[in-house]
């Protein structure tokens, strides 16, 4: 019995392939034809046909599964359950691969976690991959640190490195593209070489290809942006249409949904106006948003600033003033007149207005319109809306220095009527003094007659 046994224990390694059962040697397991017929390493575990055949020095390597681990020949603490599961590894280390094909290619790679059928399929040498789903990252040759959990999820990615993909076809295209983080089905799936970029929703940034820097979050939002770059959408198609435009900002559902090309604008809960405008900001919905409230402007003051105007339209901005902006420049004359036909009034607004119905003090814009039309500012629909009456200043300016110009001109007329009246006055007195003088005489006479 005794020397049975050590007959046993000195077969030859070729001699191991007739053993399919058992066969405990260095604290190996083995269970199939040819499996571990090659080792010389020990605390490996091999089940099934040609698993681990190769190995020589690996040690504690799992194999479950047809041919799996096959070609592995130093590689150590690696585990693969499937059939051809790890097939090719080689040198590689710290190898977890579960499921038909996972991991199949592998040769040197480490650290690697390939869960499904074909995961990391063609990975060689990429190292700390974690491939969870169906075909996830199976086209990894050399990429490393990615995530992709989801079936077909970085399935095309060949170098790409520090990815995470998570869903159905997550990051789908991906090749070579660094640091992107996909989160829901088809989220960044056709990005190639973009880099930097995160989506999160299904189908966020799916059209994506080589833009950078974008971060989307919302279903579908920057849905067709393609080489757009720095772009920042959160909210349900937020951003949608967008392909080229660079730097924009949108917030809300459908926030910048109307935008193709255009950069550098900031959407919140505003669609855009047209597909190309750049360097606008729009915030809310004309007809949904009524009032605007904003703390940090009310008693703030701004000594050197300047007023602010809204148009009709909710744009904002100021009344420029410089001889750079304006063309046809003539006195105002006989313009301003207008003012006098104005009847200021005073009056209280509507109670779903101002519920506190404080005195006001204005004029009527429909009739000011009667006046002179020019001078008031008109709503979408064309009616009188308010009063402008930033230029009813200017007239009333203008009113005034005619009225300050006639006024001096008066004032210089009287200042030469007082002139005349002073020479006239001067000349009396000279004439009275000289009666004087001659008054004696003239009573001498008078009385010698």
């Amino acid at each position: 019995l005794i020397a049975l046994t050590l007959g046993c224990l000195g077969l030859a390694p070729q001699a191991r392939a007739v053993c399919q059962e058992g066969c405990l040697t260095n604290d190996n397991t083995v269970l199939g034809d040819d499996a571990l017929v090659n080792n010389t390493g020990s605390s490996n575990t091999a089940i099934g046909f040609n698993a681990l055949l190769n190995n020589t020095f690996g040690n504690s390597n799992t194999a479950t599964g047809f041919t799996a681990l096959i070609r592995n020949t130093s590689g150590g603490e690696n585990t693969a359950t499937g059939s051809q599961a790890l097939n090719s590894n080689t040198t590689g280390n710290f190898n977890t691969a579960t499921g038909v094909n996972a991991l199949q290619f592998n040769s040197a790679g480490s650290d690697n976690t390939a869960t499904g059928a074909s995961a990391l399929w063609f990975n060689t040498t990429g190292g700390n991959n974690t491939a969870n789903g169906r075909f996830a990252l199976s086209g990894n040759g050399t990429g490393s640190d990615n995530t992709a959990t989801g079936s077909l999820a970085l399935v095309f990615n060949s170098t790409g490195s520090l990815n995470t993909a998570t869903g159905f076809q997550a990051l789908n295209r991906n090749t070579t593209g660094i640091g992107n983080t996909a989160d829901g089905t088809n989220a960044l799936f056709s990005n190639t070489v973009g880099f930097s970029n995160t989506a999160n929703g299904v189908a966020a940034l799916y059209s994506n290809t080589t833009g950078s820097d974008n971060t989307a979050n919302g279903v579908s939002a920057l849905h067709d942006n393609t080489t757009g770059l720095s772009n920042t959408a959160n909210g349900y198609f937020a951003l949608f249409s967008n392909t080229t435009g660079n730097s924009n900002i949108a917030i809300g559902v459908s926030a910048g949904v109307n935008l193709t090309t255009g950069s550098n604008n900031i959407y919140i809960g505003n669609a855009g106006s047209s597909s190309s405008e750049s360097n606008k900001i729009r915030i809310g919905t004309t007809g949904t948003q009524r009032a605007t409230f904003i703390a940090g402007i009310s008693g703030v003051t701004v000594p050197a600033g300047v007023g602010v105007i809204v148009g009709t339209d909710g744009k904002l901005g100021t009344v420029v003033s410089s001889r750079q902006f304006k063309d046809e420049i003539h006195p105002m004359d006989k313009a301003s007149e207008a003012i006098l036909a104005l009847k200021p009034v005073t009056f209280r607004y509507k109670k779903d207005l101002d519920p506190e119905s404080i005195p006001q003090f204005g004029l009527v814009a429909e009739d000011v319109e009667k006046v002179n039309p020019d001078l008031v500012a008109r709503d979408e629909r064309g009616k009188p809306y308010t009063v402008r009456y930033e230029a009813v200043n200017a007239m009333l300016l203008n009113e005034f220095l005619k009225e300050h110009k006639a006024f001096v001109e008066e004032r210089r007329t009287v200042e030469e009527l007082k002139k005349q009246v002073a020479a006239l006055t001067a000349d009396l007195q000279k004439m009275s003094a000289r009666f004087e003088l001659r008054k004696p005489a003239l009573q001498t006479v008078q009385t010698e007659r």
